[in-house]
């Protein structure tokens, strides 16, 4: 989604058949303004709910998991936090902080060509997930100052 117009984002969810209920509308709306700040799907729904009463938690998450299949958005999944969603599809690094729980986008250069490793493994490539864990700058000063660190090295 990162880019892209709402118009824009709506002839391709036209074009993949998806009808544009009220509902998809307003978590379109929410995920486009909150930019690239990575939410989670309570995050998306407390602020969809302000504006499309009635709406649900279960249709929050259902929507959500919807434009991830089409391709629009990724989920981020994680063991420890909350499932995040992010409209930068393309590849990049995740820099996720293991403090606050913030996700910043770092562009690197294309790490490995999906159809070099195809043709070589036979092994075909769906998607990339990169991520680095650490403190962001926040929270680096609260780490070194004698917070919880977890054995991270700090870098820079």
């Amino acid at each position: 989604m990162i880019g892209k117009t709402k118009e824009l984002l709506l002839r391709e969810l036209r074009a993949k058949g998806l009808r544009l209920t009220p509902q998809r509308l307003v978590i379109i709306e929410v995920l486009i303004e909150m930019g690239d700040s990575h939410p989670s799907a309570h995050s998306v729904y407390d602020e969809a709910k302000k504006r499309k009463k009635g709406l649900s938690l279960s249709t929050t998450y259902a929507t959500l998991n919807e434009f991830s299949r089409l391709g629009f958005i990724k989920t981020l999944q994680f063991d420890t936090m909350e499932n995040r969603y992010e409209g930068n599809i393309e590849e990049h690094l995740n820099l996720v902080c293991g403090r606050c729980g913030k996700i910043l986008d770092y562009q690197v250069p294309r790490l490995a060509d999906p159809d070099e490793i195809a043709r070589e493994t036979g092994f075909s490539v769906t998607d990339t997930r990169l991520e680095y864990y650490g403190y962001c700058r926040a929270c680096r000063g609260e780490t070194m100052d004698g917070g919880d660190n977890r054995g991270g090295k700090e870098i820079g």
